[in-house]
């Protein structure tokens, strides 16, 4: 059956399109209406129950997101890490007006970039050993994707095997997915088969792997898992995992998407227990927290191995949108402004001041609180099952709902300090019953004390008093 002949003489109708003046100007009504209709209205489901729904953001500087109605809301969220320097800091949004004032060129796929140039030696500087290769990406699961192509080029496909830890999280693309450790994410897909689990740093693990399997030639963790609650692995750890991937010839591949720049009050947080990696991967906070910036930094002789001759050069070159120019100079500046403004060490010192705080109160409310953890601004707040909150005699009764329950406390309390006390946290993927605290690297004193009082004041209120507020916010919010 033969095609209708094309009309090029018929002009198709304009479709109607928002413009950027009305998008600014949509109710948080209309915008609920388009997230169901087009964006996911599962996930809406989730912003409904913690009241999220109800927010539509205005602007944001600094420490705070402002919303349409004038309330100025406590970033300790830090769009998991993403935001290590703020909303908007101001030498970063003064170096990409110049970039656009100027008529800069964005992408530049045929020539060489200086932008990129001059970042990738910008991380080679900042990376310790001989970590100076530098691949360009957007996310961080492209960055992680790289790191791993790169080690198994290296290995080949004898050694090809991933040894990876129990609830990591490195991404969802398709590759890195299969080591991310989510049945949830996971789902259905047909994922990379040369993969092995071990307990997350459990050393003996890991050598009766490499001991036991000679097709292992590549170990990929996070240093610090965020998505399994801000969890760290054993003092000693990575450097006996070092030792066993030298002695193995295995290579390790150290996720810092998260945990990484500057976050724990050191540039990479692996850099406290003195050893490097073979590769790592940056990503979140790169782009100066305005752009999307990802990057893979591996050794030298590995990259050249796996892709420094012409023939191999092209294997995994540099994407479309990797190295893009203002992109570029916004992680140039904000590597600049990270050295500049201390925030490592601003990290560092609030950091120890809130998991001091936090401790402090863990002791007052024992029942609710069940542990606190982590380093420098990237911290967990982990609450008790719900029926450790309970008085005795309920107990037992209760705790046979305790896993259906499982982070339903983090919610009404998260829930609560968004709307009582214009404070917003994050959650964790895998253990639901953990808060984790991952503010801009700019936290002051004062915005600490706001967050700790905040949480203080709530928790006083009981376990009875926290579950009655949450659920007469969400009667009222049904109407």
């Amino acid at each position: 059956m033969s095609m209708p002949a094309f009309k090029n003489d018929v002009v198709p109708a304009r479709p109607k399109l928002i413009s950027v003046e009305e998008a600014k100007q949509l109710d948080a009504a209309t915008v609920r209406d388009l997230f169901a209709a087009h964006i996911n209205p599962g996930q809406l489901h989730f912003l409904k129950l913690l009241g999220f729904d109800k927010i539509l953001v205005d602007r944001a500087e600094g420490m705070h997101y402002i919303t349409r109605d004038g309330r100025k809301i406590l970033d300790f969220f830090g769009g998991f890490c993403s935001v290590a320097f703020g909303h908007n800091h101001p030498r970063i949004i003064a170096a990409r007006q110049k970039f656009q004032d100027e008529n800069r060129h964005e992408i530049c796929m045929a020539f060489m970039s200086q932008y990129a140039a001059a970042l990738a030696k910008n991380l080679a500087e900042i990376a310790p050993g001989d970590l100076d290769m530098v691949f360009l990406g957007s996310t961080g699961s492209e960055a992680m994707e790289a790191a791993l192509k790169v080690a198994e080029q290296v290995q080949g496909p004898a050694r090809s095997k991933i040894l990876h830890a129990a609830n990591s999280f490195h991404g969802k693309t398709k590759g890195v997915l299969s080591v991310t450790d989510s049945t949830l994410y996971q789902s259905q897909f047909k994922l990379v088969e040369n993969r092995v689990k071990v307990p997350f740093g459990d050393i003996e693990a890991v050598r009766k792997a490499l001991e036991s399997d000679r097709s292992i030639g590549i170990v990929v963790m996070e240093t610090i898992q965020g998505g399994g609650g801000i969890v760290e692995a054993p003092l000693g750890f990575w450097r006996e995992l070092r030792a066993l991937c030298d002695k193995h010839d295995v290579l390790w591949v150290a996720d810092e998407v998260q945990c990484g720049l500057g976050r724990t009050g050191q540039f990479f947080a692996f850099e406290r227990d003195g050893v490097v990696p073979d590769v790592t991967a940056l990503a979140k906070a790169l782009g100066g927290s305005k752009a999307a910036v990802g990057a893979m930094i591996a050794r030298r002789d590995l990259y050249m191995k796996a892709y420094g001759k012409p023939k191999s050069a092209l294997i995994h070159a540099q994407a479309t949108f990797g190295g893009m120019g203002e992109a570029c100079i916004s992680a140039i500046e904000g590597l600049n402004v990270l050295y500049d403004e201390d925030l490592m060490g601003n990290a560092r010192r609030q950091g120890d001041y809130l998991i001091e705080r936090l401790n402090q109160l863990r002791a007052k409310h024992p029942s609710l609180l069940k542990e606190i953890r982590g380093r420098g601004l990237m911290i967990g707040v982990e609450f008790n099952d719900i029926s450790e909150t309970m008085p005795f005699g309920l107990k037992h009764m209760v705790a046979l709902l305790d896993d259906k329950l499982k982070g339903s406390l983090c919610g009404f309390v998260g829930a609560l300090l968004l709307k009582d006390y214009d404070v917003l946290v994050a959650f964790t993927e895998y253990n639901r019953n953990v808060i984790r605290l991952e503010p801009p690297l700019i936290a002051t004193r004062e915005d600490c004390d706001t967050f700790l009082n905040a949480l203080d004041d709530l928790l006083s209120r009981g376990i009875t008093r926290i579950v009655t507020d949450y659920l007469r916010k969400v009667a009222t919010a049904k109407g």
